[in-house]
């Protein structure tokens, strides 16, 4: 296989990469009481050494009651969390790497045993002024990112957490104006927080947004069932100031709706004409859950295909996840072709940082 493409630079506005490959978010919680120490500094610089184009940090918290589901989930506010993510943001640029934090609020969702002190926040739970400080707090996490020196922003709005909690039916039984019966109405919320962002941060830095069609919570759900639906959901976030699409998905090698062989970040492009990030099972070659579940699987798997969309023009950028918890090196390797040293990812990784 010829890797070349993937390692041709990108650039849109400000964003500059040396590469197409990116550090998909994964969260690790190993923030202790929310604030990131020199292990997660160590961690993310590690990869910006191995030639990572763009790190995506794990979900960082915006200041709102109950915004997340684990005490150890890193904080995006705060003078010590925030000057401990300055210095991330240091050490990756001086490793020779780029980095955006992904913001985050978790919603009604519960892990373990572990539950906030504060009122969970969800569609069905949240006030009018509820939701314009869940809007303020996302702009004021973005414009702190913006003055740590990050490179780019992204936006949780996938997998079944609060923004995804608005545009999901199921979650979103309001009946004022940040419900309705369709997609496009539920997505008011999302709308409103890209707006403010884009409010905060000027016209220059890059906001990136993650949407997914599956939930945690189900992993068969679609939000959209038709590129038309697809279109009425995602062009009013690109019109609101969205720059880069990341389309999450189980397995990037699925098709997203019938008739073609475009998957999600394909169509993402197509109705949005916006740069997106593909992600899903890059570099391993089964199942989502048999390979996180279980460990097994090889690290490059079947990348043919991969390159085969990826020069169609499908999508600009590849996220990578664990492979790259595996193996901080992964990207570096394929370069070089040194598909030999390649670590296959063990589930036992995801339980520590290194």
């Amino acid at each position: 296989m010829n890797f070349d493409s993937l390692f041709t630079p990108f650039q849109y506005k400000g964003l500059q990469l040396k590469n197409r490959f990116v550090m998909a978010p994964m969260t690790r919680a190993f923030a202790t009481d929310g604030i990131p120490n020199q292990l997660i500094v160590d961690y993310y610089a590690r990869r910006a050494a191995g030639e990572v184009g763009l790190i995506l940090t794990e979900g960082t918290v915006i200041n709102r009651p109950a915004s997340k589901n684990m005490k150890d989930i890193p904080n995006f506010y705060g003078d010590e969390a925030l000057a401990s993510w300055k210095k991330v943001a240091e050490e990756v640029h001086a490793a020779g790497g780029k980095i955006a934090p992904q913001i985050w609020h978790v919603g009604n969702t519960q892990a373990g045993e572990w539950l906030p002190s504060s009122p969970l926040e969800s569609p069905d739970t949240m006030t009018l002024g509820d939701i314009q400080a869940t809007i303020d707090a996302f702009a004021k996490a973005a414009k702190d990112a913006q003055t740590l020196g990050f490179d780019a922003i992204e936006i949780h709005g996938a997998h079944g957490y609060l923004i995804d909690q608005f545009f999901w039916q199921q979650t979103n039984k309001r009946t004022d104006e940040y419900g309705g019966k369709t997609l496009k109405e539920r997505s008011r919320f999302a709308v409103e927080v890209v707006k403010a962002i884009r409010k905060a941060v000027g016209p220059d830095m890059v906001i990136i947004m993650r949407l997914s069609q599956w939930k945690q919570q189900d992993f068969t759900v679609k939000l959209a069932h038709t590129p038309q639906e697809l279109e009425e959901w995602v062009v009013p976030l690109a019109e609101a100031g969205v720059d880069i699409f990341h389309g999450s998905q189980r397995r990037y090698w699925e098709n997203e709706f019938d008739g073609s062989d475009l998957n999600f970040a394909g169509w993402l492009k197509k109705v949005t004409g916006k740069p997106t990030i593909t992600v899903g099972s890059v570099g391993l070659n089964g199942d989502f859950l048999e390979f996180f579940g279980e460990g097994k699987g090889a690290s490059t798997g079947d990348l043919s295909e991969l390159i085969r969309r990826f020069d169609r023009g499908d999508f600009d950028l590849v996220a990578v996840g664990r492979s790259l918890l595996q193996d901080p090196e992964w990207v570096k390797k394929i370069k070089s072709g040194r598909f030999e040293e390649l670590k296959s990812f063990e589930a036992a990784s995801a339980q520590k940082l290194y």
